[in-house]
């Protein structure tokens, strides 16, 4: 008998999302463990692969959209992916507030479509679905396990919890291997700049490069679980290690303020942030999430995973990208 073929012996894995920020993170984790990796992406008359340039000849990319469910029924059947990573979303919780009924087709909506098209052509396969500490919003315990109850304080926030329950469903109705990560926060040069802590973290370069002289924020108070987004996407791919299919927390346990990063990341550079940030109402939310702090510990205990990054390491590898990235553009 003639040995198989690597291509037979090499598992597939469909990740929606993957020009983002835990996409790209995600689909080198793969590829270094022998992964074929198929990437979904939307049709456009432009290309934003930047977070995935080093990888665009390692992996593949499938035209499909979130709001089409023909166009992912047809990817999943022509891939018949061992593993599906649902990372796509409308994930700006700002942004969900000026446009919530897109957020709703894309971050609720779309993980149904998705679901229907792995149920349809991959039944077979393992799904995972990526919610979000969010969902806890207007926390009612402190630190937030598996079993805290939802409370979202945002389009986006309510959106998630959709796509955490419909994952729950479809598993419970179809017998499908189907999980959901609900992942604290988690950061990366890689992360958007319209994000608080890429904000700062550019901010911070900008000013030390002196291309500005402020740096406007919202709530210094709210307080966050932060964590490295390279170590989280190691906990969405043991979650579909396992045996049978579970909901995880995944956090560092730990919580800092707004006001905390950006002390952190202006003293990286030897500058007080106090002279540079001013608050500015524009950016308050209508309903502010005061404290998220995960409880990890049965992730910890059940998938082996703990983060390897601390919240000094994070916010100093996010300062010198930006300044390095500012230093090339300003030479």
């Amino acid at each position: 008998m003639s040995p198989l073929s690597p291509l037979l012996l090499m598992p597939t894995a469909l990740i929606t999302g993957v020009t983002g920020q835990d996409g790209s993170y995600l689909a080198e984790l793969l590829l270094a463990k022998g992964y074929r990796v198929v990437g979904v992406v939307r049709r456009s008359s432009t290309t934003p692969y930047e977070r995935i340039a080093h990888l665009v000849d390692h992996i593949e990319l499938i035209s499909a959209d979130l709001l089409d469910q023909t166009s992912l029924t047809d990817a999943v059947a022509a891939v018949q992916p061992d593993e599906i990573y649902n990372l796509a979303a409308q994930s700006f919780v700002q942004t969900s507030w000026t446009q919530p009924v897109l957020t709703g087709e894309f971050t609720a909506l779309g993980v149904t479509r998705m679901l229907e098209a792995m149920r349809k052509a991959a039944p077979n396969s393992r799904f995972y679905q990526a919610s979000s500490s969010e969902q806890f919003g207007k926390v009612v315990e402190t630190p937030q396990r598996e079993s805290t109850p939802f409370y979202p304080r945002s389009p986006y926030g309510v959106a998630k919890v959709y796509g955490h329950w419909i994952t729950v469903n479809y598993r419970e109705s179809f017998d499908l291997f189907a999980v959901s990560g609900i992942l604290f926060n988690h950061e990366s040069p890689r992360r958007g700049l319209e994000f608080v802590t890429r904000k700062i973290s550019d901010g911070v370069a900008r000013i030390k490069h002196g291309l500005a002289d402020e740096l406007r924020l919202g709530n210094l108070d709210a307080r966050r679980d932060w964590g490295f987004a390279g170590d989280y996407v190691e906990a969405m791919w043991r979650m579909l290690q396992s045996d049978t299919p579970d909901d995880y927390v995944i956090g560092t346990g730990e919580t800092y303020s707004v006001r905390q990063f950006c002390e952190a990341a202006f003293g990286a550079v030897g500058l007080d942030w106090q002279t540079y940030v001013k608050q500015d109402e524009r950016f308050f939310r209508p309903a502010e999430v005061d404290l998220l702090v995960a409880d990890p510990s049965k992730a910890k205990e059940q998938l082996g995973w703990t983060p390897s990054v601390s919240f000094e390491e994070l916010v100093r590898r996010m300062v010198e990208a930006d300044m390095d990235r500012w230093a090339a553009r300003t030479r």
